[in-house]
């Protein structure tokens, strides 16, 4: 039986705030069984027990996006009760402190650090198959080897102010943040949903843990 039929709501929810990449993200948490609900209700948010906030875009343009929907208050308190939380690429990014993207602008500053552009000298955007070097040992990457390759498309990168909240960095002639966790907040910088099996064993991975089966 498909395990998210068992269940009369949807709990998966992929965070709309016009950020785009909603349908792949969603259509590859659908592959694993799941049941994914597409929302930019704060009242959704409340009532899920896993949250994924993916993106692409410019981050200034999410924030302003977050604000107009009334989405921030209800991210900061799922986050502050320490529930499972997945950021993508972009929604990696607005969970720090502010970005240098357009100018400098405040973020979530949930994970204290920035987000600065690639340095000159750097091809831009970073886009393509890179091996993400672990940090550490983590549920998220179970089942997924040390050096696997994920699909990254990005012109900034994060800094974390702590360096222990790091999961797994890559070598772009910089060594560039890829996945970080804070508790239950998890994020990456490379889009699983791009990245094959290793990306759908990644979200399966979050999400067995979020949901219990």
């Amino acid at each position: 039986m498909n395990p998210g039929s068992q269940h009369k709501k949807p709990e998966v929810l992929v965070i709309d705030y016009g950020a785009g990449n909603l349908r792949s993200v969603a259509n590859a948490i659908i592959s694993l069984g799941y049941k994914p609900k597409i929302t930019n209700s704060g009242s959704d948010i409340k009532e899920a027990r896993a949250v994924i906030l993916p993106g692409v875009g410019a981050a200034a343009e999410a924030m302003e996006n977050l604000r107009r929907l009334g989405l921030i208050e209800p991210i900061y308190r799922y986050i502050a009760d320490d529930r499972p939380f997945l950021g993508v690429c972009l929604g990696l990014q607005v969970l720090f402190s502010s970005t240098e993207e357009g100018g400098w602008h405040d973020c979530l500053a949930i994970v204290p650090g920035r987000v600065k552009r690639l340095p000159p000298g750097l091809k831009t955007p970073h886009m393509g198959w890179n091996q993400l070097k672990f940090t550490m040992t983590h549920p998220l990457f179970e089942g997924i080897a040390d050096g696997t390759n994920f699909y990254f498309v990005h012109s900034y990168h994060a800094i974390p102010d702590d360096r222990s909240v790091i999961l797994g960095e890559v070598d772009y002639g910089i060594s560039i943040c890829g996945a970080i966790t804070m508790g239950n907040l998890l994020a990456t910088q490379f889009h699983p949903e791009k990245s094959g099996e290793p990306g759908l064993k990644l979200y399966h991975n979050f999400l067995k843990k979020a949901l219990g089966y």
